[in-house]
């Protein structure tokens, strides 16, 4: 499903989850952006259709400006992907990203394991993600988990995935499904007590599900913050040879990378370095508990955005919880 996003919709589609309005499928045209542009209303969103992170992705808000963004999104596209296909979505203004973490046997049984906000974005890519997410009630998180998990049990789905939601004014909209365990898996493992890699290995192995939907109870709030090796102003990468390297711990802490005093880091593959995983008894005592992991850990030699972190978790918005997916980009200057 996360090759072709299209067959996901359709599959979605049967499956009775709840989609945002767009194309059935590939456009091929302005023509066709401009008419369903003016169906559905703008401001629309265009997709790549054999991926994700932000590549190949435009916002389009009028007729006038369909032309250039189709012909930049297909260019993003087939340089990402080898595929410039296509599609588009009603472009919803200020939703949260919420995710379901989900697992299934392949043999008709299958659970979730409640939601992660993945929210706090820069150009599409996570930033800090938490768990449970703080904009969901209890009546909405019941009832996006069950859609999610009936539809892992009518698909006979086999693994551990995430099925992804935008979350605008009470209502979920399907995006897409990750057909594999996530960088934010740990924050789910926190809360649940459920060791994901070794639930993901069981399957594989052949072995029926070793849980019901019962079994599984949220406890408390984890929040993940990944650690990029970049400047936290400019967002420039930042490879080099680590100085310094003291990592946060004590209860509740949670660090994972391959980081060492001496360690040369490359230019050659993704900036992320390490992952900040905290969990406490509630939000508050989590934040607390981030805080001062956030002063603690060093990493020297390099820069990191762990002072975007730091900022990020001060911000009164953030502490509330009330943020969406534009938050963060406006925090940083990158959006008005």
């Amino acid at each position: 499903m996360m090759g072709d996003k299209i067959v996901a919709k359709q599959t979605a589609k049967e499956l009775g989850l709840p989609l945002v309005p767009g194309s059935p499928g590939p456009v091929d045209s302005v023509e066709e952006i401009v008419a369903l542009g003016t169906k559905i209303g703008w401001p629309v969103l265009i997709k790549a259709v054999a991926g994700g992170g932000g590549r190949g992705m435009k916002v389009v808000d009028d007729a006038d400006s369909a032309a250039e963004a189709f012909s930049l999104a297909r260019t993003e596209a087939k340089a990402a992907f080898s595929n410039d296909s296509v599609y588009l979505e009603k472009y919803l203004p200020r939703p949260r990203h919420i995710e379901i973490q989900v697992l299934g046997d392949g043999l008709g049984a299958g659970v979730h394991l409640g939601e992660r906000d993945c929210s706090l974005q820069r150009r599409h890519q996570k930033v800090l993600e938490e768990a449970p997410s703080p904009a969901l009630n209890a009546e909405q998180r019941s009832r996006i988990g069950e859609l999610a998990a009936d539809a892992v049990r009518k698909l006979k789905y086999r693994g551990a995935g995430t099925m992804e939601f935008l979350f605008q004014d009470g209502e979920f909209y399907f995006i897409e499904m990750n057909t594999r365990l996530q960088v934010e898996h740990p924050i789910t493992e926190a809360v649940t007590g459920i060791d994901l890699v070794r639930e993901q290995i069981r399957i594989a192995s052949g072995a029926p599900l070793g849980m019901s939907q019962k079994d599984i109870v949220i406890q408390g709030h984890a929040i993940e913050c990944r650690i990029n090796a970049e400047n936290s102003e400019t967002f420039m990468p930042c490879p080099g040879r680590i100085a310094d390297y003291h990592p946060p711990g004590g209860l509740g802490v949670r660090v994972d990378s391959g980081l060492y005093t001496g360690y040369v880091m490359p230019p050659y593959y993704d900036s992320m370095v390490a992952k900040l995983i905290v969990n406490g008894g509630s939000r508050n005592e989590c934040l607390m508990r981030l805080r001062r992991c956030l002063e603690e850990f060093v990493i020297g030699g390099i820069d990191t955005t762990i002072p975007l972190h730091r900022r990020i978790i001060s911000e009164q918005t953030f502490i509330d919880g009330d943020y969406d997916i534009h938050w963060l980009e406006k925090l940083v200057g990158l959006k008005k």
